[in-house]
């Protein structure tokens, strides 16, 4: 195997020495090209990616090295070359004096003092010290000035002649040794990597890598286009993860695909990968939904029950068996749900939404991407039943976690011997321990959101939220919080805000909401008598003037 290496030879004069060594290093392919600083780190630049090795002098090596990934070695100035050229300037009658960086003028002092040389040395450590140096050593009357070939040019357009710190052959035949020798050694020490990096590449199409910097320093894909949109989604999500939260997902919707996005993060080396998958599109149905989002709100259980109950689906979801979701309107099934999947799973999370969705279209939906499936008002699915059951079974064998939610039990008699997990979410007020949690939730969102003022609540005040009743929950609770920070002026909620709300809003914390059509209406009396008789169907129906039969009829559609 060839080394490719690449010599950026900052002045004309190093050409014929570079061409008579080229002949003894035949492992090696040998490009030559003039060019100092700038116009050297562009040669670099693009040739990088055919170049194993750069060869560079000088200021010009310095700036390459600063510019590109690939290894750049310095044509360091040998003794053999310092005293020589050093020798040969002396030899005018000429006030001389050398302007170099210190890796040069450290040993030019030396073998000055030892020759007893009539030469000033003097040190800079950026290349725009130059000009206004060589002014000052003209005013002194110097005459000659040695250095490299920036400082022979600005020497020459002040008019002092500039003598050039010549490389000798030994010079470069040493340059091109130390790039067999380091070409060697990189290719032995990245054998390990360049083989993770195969296996890498065979087990994902579409990665990338980001420093500690949060620099992208790999990227690869094959099926899918890197595109600033993906980049940007890649960025935000790179704020989730840290030491305390090592791993994340983002799902990224475009036209035509679903782009699912693992994050990472390595804290041996701060790193972070993201790997990059494209699933079919899902949404081009009417009644299923892709969670796309990441779950911002955060989880408040504070209440020893909240906490029980989440443990109880944690351990009933990691162990794949299905789960029948029920609570009242507004007790966060939904939210629960996607929790629960968010923590345990990377896979796609689809909810089916029976109100919308043809069950009839069921057995076309592609699951080889999905992990978790959330079903949705099953009270609309008028007969069928086998169906969704078989769909059910089906999602299990492939090892699809099943969550199924529901306002009560009655609306799934027909599929209770499916799924025997029942677990039921408390109304607000059986977890009253949370709504403080609740409460600073909505007022940071809302100030987030609508630039409102008040930050804290009073225990005071807080004691009366805690007493109301709240038939749809946390939705009312946060319909309630979002008036009080609306009308509240002062950073600390004053409890006359909280009264005046709770007495306007009273009529509209009554359990029936009046919306929809007289059948959801209806319906709704239905449900409301129904949990006030505590399920007892046959008290329900007297109470509502009908019989069990027609109860049941309703219920269902």
């Amino acid at each position: 195997m060839k080394i490719n290496v690449h010599i950026i030879a900052p002045y004309e004069a190093m050409l014929p020495i570079i061409k008579e060594c080229t002949p003894l290093f035949p492992d090696m392919k040998i490009c030559v090209s003039i060019g100092e600083l700038q116009a050297g780190v562009d040669i670099a630049l693009s040739k990088e990616y055919e170049t194993n090795i750069f060869i560079s002098r000088g200021t010009t090596a310095r700036l390459i090295k600063e510019a590109v990934k690939t290894p750049v070695i310095d044509m360091n100035i040998t003794g053999y070359d310092m005293i020589r050229s050093l020798t040969l300037a002396s030899n005018l009658s000429d006030k001389s004096a050398l302007i170099s960086f210190p890796d040069i003028t450290t040993f030019a002092k030396s073998t000055i003092d030892l020759m007893d040389l009539p030469i000033s040395v003097f040190t800079i450590e950026h290349t725009d010290e130059v000009p206004p140096l060589i002014v000052e050593l003209k005013n002194k009357g110097y005459k000659q000035i040695i250095g490299d070939t920036i400082t022979l040019k600005t020497s020459e357009a002040y008019g002092l002649k500039g003598f050039l710190i010549h490389a000798s052959k030994v010079t470069i035949i040493r340059s091109l040794e130390q790039a067999t020798e380091l070409f060697h050694y990189i290719n032995k020490v990245n054998i390990p990597s360049k083989i993770f990096e195969i296996i890498t590449k065979k087990n994902y199409k579409n990665f990338v890598l980001l420093d500690n910097q949060n620099n992208i320093v790999y990227e690869h894909f094959t099926t899918i286009q890197f595109t600033n949109d993906l980049k940007s989604e890649m960025y935000i999500l790179n704020t989730d993860i840290n030491l305390n939260n090592e791993k994340a997902t983002k799902n990224y919707v475009v036209e035509d695909c679903i782009i699912e996005i693992k994050g990472h993060y390595s804290p041996t080396f701060s790193y972070k990968i993201y790997i990059f998958n494209k699933h079919d599109q899902l949404l081009n149905q009417e009644g299923l939904k892709v969670h796309t989002e990441n779950l911002y709100a955060p989880l408040i259980a504070n209440s020893d029950r909240i906490q029980f109950i989440l443990q109880q689906i944690k351990t009933l979801y990691q162990i794949n068996e299905p789960i029948l979701l029920i609570g009242e309107k507004g007790t966060g099934k939904d939210f629960i749900s996607t929790y629960i999947h968010d923590q345990c799973n990377e896979g796609l999370l689809l909810t089916i939404n029976f109100e919308k969705y043809n069950i009839n279209q069921l057995d076309k939906i592609p699951l080889n991407s999905v992990r978790t499936i959330k079903f949705q008002n099953l009270s609309r699915i008028k007969d069928n039943h086998d169906k969704l059951s078989a769909f059910i079974e089906m999602c299990l064998n492939l090892k699809i976690h099943v969550f199924v939610l529901l306002e009560n039990i009655i609306q799934f008699e027909p599929f209770t011997s499916k799924i025997s997990n029942i677990v039921e979410l408390p109304p607000l007020n059986e977890r009253k321990e949370d709504i403080e949690g609740f409460v600073q939730y909505f007022l940071s969102s809302f100030h987030e959101k609508y630039g409102t003022v008040a930050v804290k609540i009073k225990d005071e005040s807080l004691s009366l939220l805690k007493e109301t009743t709240y038939p749809f929950n946390i939705d009312d609770l946060r319909f309630v919080m979002k008036q009080i920070a609306l009308k509240e002026n002062y950073i600390v909620i004053q409890h006359e805000t909280v009264e005046n709300v709770l007495n306007v809003e009273k009529l509209a914390l009554k359990a029936l909401s009046f919306k929809g059509t007289l059948k959801d209406i209806e319906k709704e009396i239905i449900e409301l008598v129904l949990k006030e008789e505590n399920f007892n169907q046959s008290k329900t129906a007297e109470r509502l003037g009908i019989n069990r039969a027609t109860l049941w009829r309703k219920l269902k559609e």
